[in-house]
């Protein structure tokens, strides 16, 4: 596939066109994904899954509609699905110049320099695993009430959690195919299983009746609106992810766009309907209490009314599986940036190999899977909470790490929006790409405004008292990543330039350390 040409901000050299579709190996190691091995479907099914659907509809509605107090969550939806597919105008056009398994980082280095791209890969490596990480305890937490009411068995929430996260480093180790397939069969269910819910509680409405309250704009003012801004963005995450895929896709330069596009725009009428559909089951006017009195619950009772207990078990089911799903998701992301940061530089030369078996990136894999069950474990030796309280695992863990990497996505999506102009620009960009210029910079700036709000509010998304230490050490959990990856490239510029000099070049890199090498034979 050939990845067109550009050049190096820092260095002014070029950074020439390579065509690294049959590239596999150099000097012996794997050092390039398989390429063709998904399509759109596949691709599609694996982006989406990150979301978690019913993780959204089941933990995340209720949180907003509660503790933030935002009734008009619905149209909130729609409102970020637009600045989304804003920000996905700029980036989709980027994917068709640049392929490269670490996306976000490879476009920020493109557009504003390898130094502020090395930045980047540390956010995003740290901002995903943050990710998938919250969800272990969220997945344990529901496995452990699942147990305890169904086998009557007592089990402690980390238990379910590493399992899980065993299992998942398994299936990560091997190949993509296997993985998209786990991730559609159990997608689909529990997508539909969501749907026949908004159905039954638009067919059987609240008290209220069958109200567009929601949509209403006064519904959206409130001093929790900056961090249902967070939460909500969160429910989207997922198809930045497309990019990443793109070396293992058929034909980047038209699915990888596609599938952007076809995720938010799946996403941002999905959950608005749903949203929706929970206002209607409640009322619009008793949505937040009941929200705040049964959390994660309300969606389950809510259901077992309408359509009964048999439905409501099995949904219970679904909502752990559907988490499952987004941790393979997630796992199989930071793989790929591990694999991509190794293959340039930023990490060990042997994260930058992969598997000659399956073709996966198995030595990010492992490294993803040791941080997960680290984490679980630091969390678990903590907990000094009874069986069934889900302080530690949910308001803790999933909380606090899942906004963190929030967090960090934002901050991402704002930084390779503006490097989608800088990278135009430099190639001399014409009036055929100002528009998309437009929706960028527009994107960006609406991006770093959720962002300012979010880290304003920290201390409502943990739960802690205005000012506490808390709410400023876990933003700066993202902030330190930031300076450290700023740091470390701005090292490499001086230590090691040629390092420098590829970070996010990807397979180009060794095209062209390979043609120095013939030239230097030659002389």
């Amino acid at each position: 596939m050939s990845t067109g040409s550009s050049f190096s901000s820092d260095t002014g050299t070029k950074r020439g066109t390579a065509d690294t579709g049959g590239i596999n190996t150099y000097k012996g190691e794997e050092r390039a994904l398989r390429a063709n091995r998904l399509g759109t479907p596949g691709l599609l099914l694996s982006v989406v899954a990150a979301s978690a659907p019913l993780m959204v509809v089941a933990g995340v509605m209720p949180t907003v509609f509660g503790v933030m107090g935002i009734v008009g969550q619905p149209l909130l939806y729609l409102i970020l699905g637009v600045v989304l597919m804003l920000f996905g105008v700029g980036y989709a056009e980027m994917s068709r110049h640049v392929h490269n398994a670490g996306a976000f980082y490879a476009y920020i280095a493109r557009g504003l320099g390898p130094t502020a791209g090395a930045g980047a890969s540390l956010v995003a490596l740290v901002a995903y695993s943050a990710m998938q990480v919250g969800i272990y305890g969220i997945l344990g937490f529901e496995v452990s009430g699942i147990c305890a009411t169904y086998l009557d068995i007592e089990l402690a929430w980390w238990i379910p959690a590493l399992v899980a996260a065993a299992v998942v480093g398994v299936l990560g180790w091997l190949k993509i195919d296997l993985n998209a397939k786990v991730l559609g069969v159990l997608l689909v269910i529990e997508c539909a299983l969501v749907v026949i819910f908004d159905i039954a509680a638009v067919s059987k409405p609240g008290p209220e009746g069958l109200s567009l309250h929601a949509f209403n704009p006064e519904t959206l003012t409130g001093a929790g609106l900056g961090t249902a801004l967070c939460f909500c963005i969160a429910a989207f995450v997922g198809f930045e992810q497309a990019p990443v895929y793109a070396e293992e896709t058929s034909r980047p330069q038209i699915v990888v766009s596609r599938v952007m596009f076809l995720a938010v725009g799946y996403a941002a009428l999905f959950l608005a309907i749903s949203s929706w559909a929970l206002t209607v089951a409640a009322g619009p006017g008793s949505i937040a209490d009941t929200s705040l009195k049964e959390g994660p619950g309300m969606l389950f009772g809510l259901t077992e009314e309408r359509l009964g207990s048999t439905f409501t078990d099995i949904l219970h089911i679904l909502f752990v599986t559907g988490m499952f799903a987004a941790l393979l998701s997630f796992h199989n992301v930071v793989a790929r940036y591990a694999f991509a940061m190794g293959r340039e530089g930023l990490l060990p030369a042997r994260f930058g190999r992969t598997n000659r078996a399956s073709g996966a990136p198995g030595t990010g894999s492992l490294l993803q899977t040791v941080v997960s069950v680290v984490i679980v474990l630091a969390f678990a030796f903590t907990d000094d909470k009874p069986v069934g309280d889900p302080t530690a695992p949910v308001l803790r863990l999933f909380t606090w790490m899942g906004n963190v990497g929030a967090l960090g996505v934002i901050l991402l999506m704002a930084a390779a929006s503006f490097a989608v102009i800088a990278f135009f620009v430099k190639r001399g960009a014409g009036r055929a790409q100002a528009p998309r210029l437009v929706a960028s910079a527009l994107a960006g700036l609406a991006l770093l405004t959720i962002a300012v709000f979010t880290v304003r509010d920290f201390d409502v998304l943990v739960g802690s008292g205005p000012g506490s230490a808390l709410s400023r050490l876990l933003p700066g959990v993202i902030i330190l990543a930031l300076v450290g990856g700023l740091v470390y490239g701005a090292v490499l510029r001086s230590v090691k330039p040629e390092v420098h000099a590829r970070i996010g070049l990807g397979n180009e890199a060794f095209q062209l350390e390979k043609a120095a090498e013939s030239e230097s034979a030659r002389r």
